[in-house]
Order: C-alpha cells, then sequence, then structure tokens
C-alpha cells in the first residue's frame, strides 16, 4: 500500500512539470518556427494561444494521474478490506 502512494506522488510530480516559464518558451518557439515575427502582433496572438493550450494540456495531464492515483488508492483498500478473514463465532456449521 506505501508502494502505490509512493509511487502516485512520484506520478503526480512528474505529470507537471513544465512550468509556466517552459510553457512560455515553448509557446515562443512554436511560433517563431511557424515564421511569426517577435514583436508583432500576430506573434502576440499566436504565443498566448499556444501558452494557454500548454498550460490546459499540462493541468489535464496532472489531473488524469491525479484520478489514476486515487483510483488505484481506493482499489487497493476495497481489496484489503475483501482480503481479511472473517473472525465470528462457529456454532455447528454456521458463524454467527
Amino acid at each position: 500500500m506505501k508502494i502505490v502512494i509512493v509511487a502516485g506522488a512520484l506520478a503526480l510530480l512528474v505529470a507537471g512539470c513544465q512550468t509556466r516559464q517552459e510553457s512560455l518558451i515553448d509557446a515562443e518557439i512554436t511560433c517563431e518556427s511557424q515564421g511569426f515575427r517577435p514583436g508583432t502582433r500576430a506573434y502576440q496572438q499566436c504565443r498566448s494561444a499556444n501558452y494557454t493550450e500548454n498550460r490546459r494540456a499540462n493541468a489535464e495531464a496532472s489531473n488524469a494521474v491525479a484520478a489514476g492515483v486515487a483510483a488505484g488508492v481506493i482499489g487497493g483498500a476495497i481489496g484489503a478490506a475483501a482480503a481479511r478473514p472473517y473472525y465470528g463465532r462457529r456454532y455447528g456449521y454456521y458463524y454467527w
């Protein structure tokens, strides 16, 4: 169980590894490679659109990882609870 929690925490860190600065740099590189010149209005619009998309994709990936970790933890807890033996009193063939 501890391994699942540690793995989930590491997955969350890796999924959210693109910072705002890296998103902005990626957007600038994308726009420059598409032929937009820095300082123009078209470049600013391109950079803004790409930056917003990068941040949305990053948040979406982080949320997907968090949901997967939560599902794994809940599933592990349910599985552990189901595997516990029944400790009831036995009278004859029946448990009470």
